[in-house]
């Protein structure tokens, strides 16, 4: 059973919107705070988008995020969970990276998710752009010493290497930089909902050759969604796998603050049922990138995005 200090506080004792806001109104708790050696889960920002291509916003998503996971409850009625009670959580503070040096930037946030890794705390980090996934599994990848599954929900594979023919990442590289460098066993990894325009098939390509599943939306609506995370279950298989959840998964209808929206997505309770589905497999880290809160006055795609982390959180626990 969790740590008492670790509980959030109730809204009936304390109105959600006051106070400090915390990831889920847990405990901030600073590098050097030694009950950090207690903590099981603990939640992270990286307020990033250096690598972004087009519409910039993601680096203000950790703040948008934290105060919109202020109206979370304790129970997922749905689940019957109450996933602050199975494991300790905490907010362990926002990575601090250069907004103007990249490979700065990428090396203080690997070397944060790494100290955290250290402790023995799996890492939940929000985004900031898709690249910052890449540190997260570079993380993971040094201290497992082996590759590992992901499962991917997006709209895009962000298997497309550097553009212009440079050396330079962006949010569209993330995974095929992490199958390079062995971060992510490809045939072990499963990405679903990719749709849009395009440039070429050469991300596609990439990822067929590795072998890693590849569902368009396509497929994805005419298998239905239960069958699609059947496949995704069946790909990672009973090994670690990571997840991370990109918010343009979603139809713009449902999550317009995004960099880069898709027509065509699932909806919000679509979405909620395919996170819901990763319950019981061993997942190692998760992440939500890509909330661009200026895109969202409404602030309708933070709060879709604090209760999509939620949700993961529970598919983290039995």
């Amino acid at each position: 059973m969790s740590n008492p200090f670790f509980q959030p506080p109730s809204g009936t004792d304390l109105p959600r919107y006051a106070g400090v806001p915390s990831f889920m109104r847990l405990p901030y708790l600073k590098p050097d705070d030694p009950r950090r050696a207690d903590v099981d889960i603990g939640f992270f920002g990286m307020p990033w988008d250096g690598a972004t291509s087009n519409r910039p916003g993601a680096r203000h998503g950790p703040r948008g995020l934290r105060d919109a996971s202020t109206m979370i409850r304790e129970m997922n009625r749905a689940t019957g969970q109450t996933p602050f009670k199975t494991a300790n959580c905490a907010d362990l503070g926002d990575v601090a990276m250069s907004p103007v040096d990249q490979d700065e930037a990428l090396a203080a946030a690997e070397g944060f998710v790494s100290a955290m890794l250290a402790q023995n705390i799996r890492p939940f980090m929000a985004g900031g752009d898709h690249l910052c996934t890449l540190t997260v599994l570079r993380a993971l990848r040094k201290l497992r010493g082996e590759p590992f599954g992901m499962v991917l929900l997006d709209s895009h594979t962000d298997l497309y290497p550097p553009y212009f023919g440079g050396k330079t990442l962006t949010h569209g590289n993330p995974f095929r930089q992490a199958i390079t460098e062995g971060c992510l066993d490809p045939a072990r990894c499963v990405m679903a909902g990719m749709r849009g325009t395009s440039y070429n098939n050469e991300d596609f390509q990439f990822g067929y050759d590795h072998g890693v599943r590849i569902m368009a939306i396509e497929e994805c609506m005419e298998l239905g969604w239960r069958t699609v995370m059947a496949i995704a279950r069946e790909v990672v298989g009973k090994g670690p796998a990571y997840v991370s959840f990109d918010i343009d998964f979603l139809d713009p209808a449902y999550a317009p603050g995004t960099g880069t929206p898709e027509v065509g997505g699932p909806n919000s309770f679509e979405a909620i049922q395919c996170v819901r589905a990763l319950r019981g497999l061993d997942i190692i880290g998760a992440d939500l990138v890509e909330v661009s809160p200026p895109f969202d006055p409404s602030g309708n795609t933070e709060w879709l995005g604090a209760s999509i982390m939620f949700e993961l959180l529970c598919a983290m626990q039995p």
